[in-house]
């Protein structure tokens, strides 16, 4: 009985030993806050629109697929631009979709403006307006 005691001692001691360090080793700090609209910078980026979905998994832009890109958009998959310099934004408005004002412009190069956020190489632009091009 007393050996049956001790190893149960021991197991249990094993065992919360083992639960506290995997418990410390999980522990992990907390992400940076993320700036406040009001601590973003606005910027102006004119770029192709895109369907996210299709754009990230297999590189679909363009002409060629501007009408699989507005049923995407229409859809409500997410919808970015993406700059000459290949950068790519995620497109938000004031906390909602611009989804049904950007379908119209799926695979065209527009401006757009807005709040600059980055998370962990993640680029999104909220509270996005589509500035009209000057003709002229």
């Amino acid at each position: 009985m007393r050996t049956l005691s001790v190893v149960l001692g021991v197991l249990a001691f094993s065992f919360l030993g083992t639960s506290t360090f995997a418990q410390e080793e999980h522990k992990q700090e907390k992400p940076a806050a993320m700036p406040s609209s009001d601590e973003a910078k606005t910027i102006t980026v004119k770029g192709e629109i895109v369907d996210l979905v299709c754009y990230l998994d297999h590189a679909a832009q363009g002409a060629k697929h501007a009408d699989c890109a507005k049923t995407c958009i229409s859809s409500g998959l997410p919808v970015g631009i993406k700059t000459a310099e290949g950068k790519v934004y995620m497109l938000v408005g004031d906390h909602k979709p611009l989804n049904d004002q950007l379908a119209a412009y799926a695979a065209k190069t527009i401006t757009i403006r807005g709040k600059a956020v980055t998370r962990d190489g993640f680029n999104m632009i909220e509270n996005a307006e589509i500035l009209e091009e000057k003709k002229g």
